[in-house]
């Protein structure tokens, strides 16, 4: 908690073997909240690091194997490659990434993570990142910095891949019982129980995250409801884009949102699932309805509630008053005038907000 509120003396977020911890724990523990109201996942994918936490809620890791991969890993990330890279999104395509590489415009650099038909990741050594990053604002082309000082999804991986295989020897995926099917963002493929091991969990940090694709694959296999389990919703526009281009529909939202109200923000992504037709057990939330004997919710009339007037609008255009007998008159309320054959005059008007809109 110390570290989630930045308190004095407790380790900065900045550091990499303290940021993928605490983004692991985040992520775990809302796939419980999610599920706690009743949404349970058909199937999982991961970006990078998230594909960690996707593993566990799969059931495919069990959570001290999985936390021996985050902590383990980042802090090998910190210790060796800490301060080597950079990392960039670039509002191009992998194909307009790709020629600029080869064609040595963007020289470098490696792209890193594939996240929609028009956005990528590209990293590398820092100077490199720079140049690039220069390069892209000099033509116009979107580009912003990740906060990161390190090149994951590069060759300078290259360099952990014997200590990581060290330490995280003897992990042991998970080969049986229940568990969530996880599309790979390595592969492409879904993954086979006891396939997630210590080669695998380098791969995922060696290997561009084709996510896009993964995302593609599970929109034409006719999954239409996508969450972004995370802290703060940057792969959702992504997710849409992908949807869109193969001519599809979803329903795509983040959970939080940075610097807006936790609970008001996960209650607001639960309704935006409930209004578009998914299943929410909002009995932790609202508990049981008052009346009901403790059981459900009451359900509303299968019409809508909708209000219709059936007044006549009567013409705002004023008859001529000396056809009918009468005597006009220049007055803002009266219409016209009759005399009595008694004495005195009898007046008529009509008033409206359509003929008098400043009553």
């Amino acid at each position: 908690c110390g570290v989630l509120r930045q308190e004095v003396g407790a380790p900065s977020l900045d550091r990499v073997d303290v940021v993928q911890p605490v983004s692991f724990a985040v992520m775990v523990a809302l796939a419980g909240v999610w599920r706690s109201f009743g949404v349970e996942p058909a199937a999982v994918v991961g970006h990078s690091q998230g594909e960690v936490a996707a593993a566990y809620v799969a059931g495919l890791l069990s959570l001290e194997d999985a936390c021996r991969v985050v902590v383990l890993r980042s802090r090998l990330i910190g210790e060796r490659l800490a301060g080597l890279g950079g990392m960039l999104s670039v509002a191009v395509s992998e194909g307009e990434a790709m020629d600029r590489i080869e064609a040595g415009v963007w020289g470098g650099v490696e792209v890193a993570a594939v996240n929609g038909p028009g956005s990528v990741v590209v990293a590398g050594p820092a100077l490199a990142v720079e140049r690039v990053q220069a390069v892209c604002e000099g033509q116009g082309v979107r580009a912003r910095r990740i906060p990161v000082d390190y090149a994951s999804h590069t060759a300078q991986v290259e360099q952990i891949r014997t200590e990581l295989a060290e330490v995280l020897d003897g992990l042991a995926p998970q080969g049986g019982g229940e568990r969530v099917p996880l599309l790979s963002t390595v592969t492409g493929r879904w993954v086979s129980p006891g396939e997630m091991d210590s080669e695998y969990w380098f791969r995922n940090l060696r290997r561009p995250v084709r996510f896009a694709e993964a995302v593609d694959a599970l929109a034409s296999e006719g999954y239409g409801v996508f969450v972004e389990v995370s802290a703060h919703p940057v792969l959702t526009v992504g997710v849409e884009e992908v949807v869109e281009a193969a001519g599809g529909q979803a329903v795509v939202t983040g959970t939080l949102r940075r610097d807006q109200d936790t609970l008001g923000q996960v209650l607001a992504s639960l309704a935006q699932l409930h209004v578009n037709g998914a299943i929410v057990d909002w009995t932790p939330v609202l508990g049981a309805v008052a009346g009901s004997g403790g059981g459900a919710l009451v359900s509303l009339p299968t019409y809508a509630f909708q209000r219709e007037r059936y007044w006549l609008d009567a013409p705002t255009v004023a008859a001529d008053a000396t056809g009918l007998g009468l005597e006009t008159l220049e007055h803002s309320l009266l219409g016209a005038a009759v005399p009595l054959a008694e004495g005195g005059q009898l007046f008529t008007g009509r008033i409206s907000l359509d003929t008098h809109p400043w009553l």
